[in-house]
């Protein structure tokens, strides 16, 4: 094992001592990342080094002026394509910090958060991109020659056969029966469910010469001695040398259009701003949003981020300003839903999934939850509604809005999630709530 099989084996410890993902939602820093790329601190692992050594005094590479002094490290390994080396003369090291990290999109932070949380959400796909032909699996009754569906027209034509088929030379013994005319031999027949016609029977009785006529004294003395053929019996000592196919047994192969459809989502994040939400709160907002969003990019094809801000009145602010804001005044929660119900109008409810996100300390002005915030809970079409409270020293006396929302829409509704943050440990199981409430409803 050489120096560059040891420098990887070593990157390997280092991505496998990262910080586990749970731990790193409760505690990280997450902020460290961009919206598409995730960067988990690794525990770092010190990478080997040669040294000079007081007690080698002699070998190769060592003389006057390129000695090193007593510690000093001797050479590094060259950059090799694929480890950092951009190929444009940077020397290594410049970047500096990547080892640090360990570097993680959206798709695989879905998937551990997945294994970590036992969550399993499938993503909806609404818009349309793409019709194209399918399998042959739909059928016409009318189309080209080449598409015929043969297969299922002999079918069609066998199952007629033996329907329709029966024993003939069984039945012309019964015409011999004693006392047996054309009419009470179409009798037995019609009793033991034979498919045959008066006008068969009668032609197969003329038939019968008159010496052979009474040659059998009753139908049990002709079954004693005569074995009854089933047709399926037939088919398989003389083959079919005959399908009684019609015109209604063709059916022409016919492609399946599929619709392929875009798995596009809308997250509405919208948070309380208002004087009681000092920075704890906030962190717990962070903490808890932050993952969501990296969690719904990794699932849907294209994600797209609306953050609203709201005290007594909302607005709409950019992500990077959405966490730290903080305002002097009241709180009116429904002033974000109706700011969230106007923005929404671009994103279609046939076309986009949606999830309306909101979070706070459960503090709201009289009677604005029950008059108006679940009204429009109720009137916004969404996959899920989230509220998530957050209340660092436990719940504040007028702190009822998360308890109106569970009272009103029940523990158990599949489209509206309440989860409580008191501190960090709580996050990953507000997130589990959170994600493990969407219902399988149609739109």
């Amino acid at each position: 094992m050489g120096l560059r099989d040891d420098l990887e084996r070593f990157r390997e410890v280092g991505e496998q001592r990262r910080e586990d993902l749970a731990d790193f939602i409760k505690y990280g820093d997450l902020g460290g990342g961009r919206p598409d790329q995730i960067q988990i601190p690794v525990k770092i692992v010190s990478l080997p080094e040669f040294e000079y050594d007081r007690r080698d005094q002699g070998g190769v590479g060592q003389g006057d002026g390129g000695t090193p002094d007593v510690g000093q490290p001797v050479g590094q390994p060259q950059p090799q394509p694929g480890d950092g080396d951009d190929g444009d003369g940077d020397e290594p090291g410049e970047e500096g910090g990547d080892h640090e990290y360990y570097e993680m999109d959206p798709e695989e932070f879905a998937q551990e958060l997945d294994e970590e949380l036992g969550l399993d959400l499938e993503p909806k796909g609404k818009k349309v991109v793409e019709e194209k032909e399918g399998p042959f699996t739909d059928l016409t009754r009318t189309g080209p020659d080449s598409t015929l569906d043969f297969e299922r027209m002999f079918k069609e034509g066998l199952k007629r056969k033996l329907a329709m088929d029966f024993d003939e030379e069984f039945l012309r013994e019964v015409c011999k029966v004693e006392g047996f005319g054309p009419r009470d031999v179409f009798e037995w027949a019609r009793g033991e469910s034979i498919p045959v016609s008066m006008a068969w029977i009668e032609d197969a009785y003329d038939d019968v010469p008159s010496e052979e006529r009474g040659a059998w004294a009753s139908i049990e003395e002709l079954e004693a001695n005569v074995e009854r053929q089933s047709v399926q019996q037939k088919i398989r000592r003389e083959g079919i040398k005959h399908v009684p196919f019609r015109r209604e047994d063709e059916r022409y192969r016919h492609p399946e259009i599929i619709e392929e459809k875009e798995k596009n989502v809308v997250v509405v994040n919208i948070r309380d701003v208002s004087g009681s939400m000092r920075e704890k709160k906030r962190e717990l907002v962070e903490r808890t949003f932050t993952p969501l969003d990296w969690y719904l990019t990794g699932k849907y094809d294209n994600a797209e981020f609306v953050y609203i801000a709201h005290d007594a009145e909302a607005w709409a602010v950019e992500r990077e300003e959405f966490f730290g804001i903080r305002s002097g005044g009241g709180t009116k929660i429904s002033s974000a839903y109706e700011l969230a119900q106007e923005l929404l109008e671009e994103y279609p409810w046939s076309d986009w999934n949606r999830y309306v996100f909101a979070a706070g300390d459960s503090e709201n002005s009289s009677n604005d939850t029950e008059e108006r915030v679940i009204p429009l809970m109720e009137a916004i079409p969404a996959n899920l509604h989230a509220y998530v409270e957050t209340q660092p020293s436990g719940n504040a006396i007028n702190a009822t809005h998360a308890e109106e929302l569970e009272r009103h829409f029940g523990r158990d509704a599949e489209d509206v999630a309440v989860a409580y943050v008191n501190g960090a440990d709580d996050v990953t199981d507000a997130i589990y709530d959170i994600l493990s409430t969407e219902g399988d409803a149609d739109d």
